[in-house]
């Protein structure tokens, strides 16, 4: 089973993945593809997103991963999202030249994942987020990746998608009924 773990910045994908590997340590974790590109900016742009795209795409469509158990931090999905909210915040640059470009591989990794896990924001979940986690942008990018997510040429026929909220144990257990539902 290939699930991907999809949500903002801040949004809790850290915290249900540990809590979920922590019950199931039959899953390799992957982390998030920020940490597979070179971070050297101090606040990401379309080309580094775009970069992030193309790393969780590539090992998504891995071959060598595919009958593995996975839980991943984040997928292409997140980081199309993110260069729609560039856009739509006019901070774009190349965001939709690179949006374009990255849609049909964005696809493409979609037929890989089984269950994709959506993280939207909720006023009630009560998640701490610092003042330097640039609030648009967060907000933004949720707006996006919620459009995103229901686009059945985007997440395909293969992934399930399921939105899960709430506090932490509520998060765990929305997660756990689909992980057996779909299983």
């Amino acid at each position: 089973m290939r699930i991907v773990v999809s949500g903002t910045h801040a949004s809790g994908k850290t915290t249900l993945i540990d809590d979920f590997v922590a019950a199931h340590p039959e899953f390799e974790r992957w982390g998030d593809p920020f940490e597979l590109v070179d971070a050297s900016l101090d606040e990401p742009d379309a080309s580094t997103f775009f970069e992030q795209l193309v790393s969780s795409t590539r090992r998504l469509t891995a071959t060598d991963a595919a009958d593995r158990p996975v839980i991943a931090e984040r997928g292409p999905i997140d980081f199309l999202a993110y260069l729609a909210a560039l856009e739509s915040l006019r901070r774009g640059g190349r965001s939709a030249t690179l949006f374009e470009r990255g849609f049909g591989p964005t696809a493409e990794a979609m037929r890989h994942v089984d269950l994709l896990v959506v993280l939207p924001l909720h006023h009630r979940d009560a998640l701490r987020v610092a003042d330097d986690e640039d609030l648009e942008l967060r907000a933004a990018m949720d707006e996006e990746l919620l459009e995103l997510v229901d686009d059945p040429d985007l997440v395909g026929e293969r992934a399930r998608v399921i939105e899960v909220s709430g506090d932490r144990a509520a998060r765990l257990a929305a997660l756990e009924r689909a992980r057996v539902d779909g299983s």
